[in-house]
């Protein structure tokens, strides 16, 4: 299940976004997880980015693991795969989109595959490896959106 939820003013084709995480997640062999995305405001995604990074600015995505849960029901074992949420600010997506010369759709499209490969446990961070590791899923699933 991919739940979406715009609170912001901007406006966002959430068909095409969902389309977008399954592509993701089918690719990945994560079919079927549910995963929670939220688009905030910048005054929003700075709280949230002092609050659990320790980093007072906004950002342009950020996103929070769950744990895979596995439940029991009418005596069916049944495998539930929770990522997480990720939380995407449109107002920053649309000022890296000027600064990089992309359109904001191509920009916000990025920034949600990259949210979802570190619900996956892929992290730019840990190493240079492992950053173009990262970069080249991020390419590869963004020529899915052409």
């Amino acid at each position: 299940m991919i739940e979406i939820n715009n609170l912001t003013e901007f406006s966002i084709n959430e068909k095409s976004f969902k389309k977008l995480t399954n592509d993701v997640l089918v690719g990945e062999g994560k079919k079927g997880a549910v995963i929670s995305i939220a688009f905030i405001k910048e005054e929003e995604i700075k709280k949230i980015n002092k609050q659990y990074l320790k980093k007072d600015y906004p950002t342009d995505v950020l996103s929070f693991s769950e744990a895979e849960v596995n439940y029991s029901e009418k005596k069916e074992q049944i495998d539930v795969s929770i990522l997480g949420e990720i939380v995407i600010c449109p107002s920053q997506v649309e000022k890296n989109a000027k600064e990089l010369g992309l359109t904001f759709k191509k920009e916000l499209s990025r920034v949600l595959i990259h949210g979802i490969l570190h619900l996956l446990g892929y992290d730019h961070e840990r190493s240079e490896k492992e950053a173009k590791r990262m970069e080249k899923k991020e390419d590869y699933y963004l020529t899915l959106t052409d």
